[in-house]
């Protein structure tokens, strides 16, 4: 699985295949921390703990088709 941090934007992203396309998935460090209590420290490892919510909150999105301009899915804590 492809993921990674950007340190400006404080936002994880996270690869999903639909349809064989890559499609981003965006998970904010406003969303980690709310949910999971994630740090600024180290949020990549609450995205690995919970990366099974993570994954079912974009897998919804996907499939309600719920995209961004962009063609990514933004997961915002309601969605979790």
């Amino acid at each position: 699985m492809l993921e990674c941090w950007n340190t400006i934007t404080k936002v994880a992203t996270v690869v999903a295949e639909v349809n064989k396309k890559r499609v981003l998935c965006r998970i904010s460090l406003g969303s980690l921390s709310d949910k999971f209590g994630s740090s600024e420290e180290k949020p990549m490892r609450f995205v690995a703990r919970h990366r099974s919510a993570i994954q079912e909150a974009a897998r919804r999105l996907i499939e309600n088709e719920i995209y961004e301009e962009d063609g990514s899915v933004l997961i915002h804590t309601r969605d979790l």
